[in-house]
């Protein structure tokens, strides 16, 4: 008699505690976890079990029933009452044979599932054959699939990782067909990670949006700020506002807007459909906390790479230090990785004389002028007191001796000199051997009267 899947566990279970004592479950397979749907009371009943967890994931993964007399002796035991010793877990299969879910039985007394086992195979059975008729196991609510996705977004190693994660979370849990991420920026709002193929829905509104005047980005950030989340109701005939022109152009007919993170720095989610849909507040709410949840991902992200840049970098000059040169000339390629051993000419003279405070300026001043002096793409370390090595990629030993002349010359604009020894990695060469080649050319420099460069020999 039952009507829903539910219904028919919650009816099985009430029938056979009626006739035992034990504990019983039933768990059923909701997007790869097993998800209890009805149990008699215990000390503790899982909502959810992962994968292959315990006695249930084990025979549900095998089809096969287990009985256990004694769970203590049993690793994969999963407790739910001080007293359980024994348990029947039977799987629940559609009439094809595929496995839907798991019956579960416990008792505190050892012998009780001698009797068991066969009833609660007969059970399983009937209940897989109605869980069929009745369109199969219960579909994720979305409140689930906000935790399934809030666990993704915290798991995310990237922001890229994060963003795709929120994007398609917000998909997911409101069931529109498309989500943008606009967040505010130095240079202005930008677009987050897309995660769909040219031609639909999202990459339209992601085009709009990026041809649009930053201005208008700026103004649906702010709006979501001042106002709130909002949404239409997608009834024709109502115009939209200049803001939402752009969207409107990419086929947008129903829109849910959501702040995310704080008015200064943060954003807005655009969450659209090209139909004519009605959004309800209980979507809206599950958006802002998607939202929330994706902010606070972002700025845990933003917050490890900052102390991932202080643990790597000078803390005085800000140029990395020795362990990420290590990684860095490690992965030297032969003929084309050039390292540029820099020495500061008289930099003892400037401490000895003027004190420290006065040394770290010139090494500060330093740094920024040799910086400025490299191409797009060359690296600047700091590895010692006044020593500096320069990583780059050249197609000539000449590209490299004129990028060290380069550095020579920004030097001497700020008042100081430096003496650079060149090296280029060699075949099957160490990257210490390297370093200590471009060393030995730098103090070929310093024993003819500093301020030069010399390219070590190969």
């Amino acid at each position: 008699m039952a009507s829903t899947v539910v219904e028919a566990c919650q009816w099985t279970v009430a029938a056979l505690a009626r006739h035992t004592p034990a504990t019983i479950s039933v768990l059923l397979d909701v997007h790869d976890r097993l998800r209890c749907v009805a149990a008699t009371g215990s000390w503790q009943v899982f909502a959810t079990v992962p994968p292959k967890a315990g006695i249930v994931g084990r025979v549900h993964a095998s089809g096969q029933s287990a009985v256990v007399h004694d769970v203590t002796a049993d690793p994969d035991y999963i407790p739910v009452r001080p007293d359980v010793t024994a348990e029947v877990c039977v799987p629940v299969a559609a009439p094809a044979g595929r496995p839907v879910g798991v019956l579960d039985l416990q008792w505190g007394d050892p012998t009780g599932p001698e009797p068991w086992r066969g009833t609660a195979e007969r059970v399983a059975a009937l209940l897989g054959a109605r869980i069929a008729e009745l369109g199969g196991p219960p579909a994720e609510s979305r409140s689930e699939k906000l935790l399934r996705h809030a666990a993704a977004m915290t798991d995310a190693p990237t922001r890229w990782d994060l963003m795709t994660a929120a994007i398609s979370a917000a998909r997911d849990v409101s069931t529109l067909s498309a989500a943008v991420l606009v967040l505010a920026g130095r240079q202005g709002p930008r677009l987050g990670a897309p995660t769909v193929a040219p031609g639909d829905l999202e990459s339209r509104v992601r085009a709009e949006l990026a041809a649009a005047d930053p201005a208008v980005l700026g103004r649906l950030i702010a709006r979501a700020h001042r106002y709130g989340a909002g949404y239409t109701l997608g009834e024709p005939g109502h115009p939209p506002t200049d803001d939402h022109e752009p969207l409107v152009r990419a086929g947008v007919c129903t829109l849910v807007a959501v702040p995310v993170g704080p008015p200064d720095s943060g954003g807005v989610l655009l969450v659209a459909d090209e139909r004519l849909l009605r959004p309800d507040p209980t979507t809206v709410n599950l958006m802002e906390l998607l939202a929330s949840q994706a902010w606070n991902c972002l700025d845990r992200l933003r917050a490890l790479a900052r102390l991932r840049e202080q643990a790597a970098s000078d803390p005085l000059t800000g140029l990395r230090h020795t362990g990420p040169f290590g990684q860095r000339i490690a992965a030297a390629t032969p003929g084309r990785t050039a390292l540029l051993a820099i020495d500061v000419d008289g930099f003892k003279s400037v401490n000895d004389t003027y004190g420290h405070q006065a040394g770290d300026r010139v090494l500060v001043g330093l740094a920024r002028a040799l910086e400025g002096a490299l191409r797009q793409g060359d690296e600047l370390y700091r590895i010692g007191g006044d020593e500096f090595v320069a990583v780059i990629e050249v197609g000539l030993p000449e590209e490299a001796v004129g990028i060290a002349e380069r550095l020579t010359e920004a030097a001497r604009r700020t008042g100081r000199t430096i003496s650079v020894g060149v090296a280029l990695a060699g075949p099957a060469e160490s990257a210490e051997a390297t370093l200590r080649r471009a060393d030995q050319a730098l103090y070929a420099v310093k024993r003819r009267g500093r301020d030069g460069v010399h390219l070590a020999a190969s």
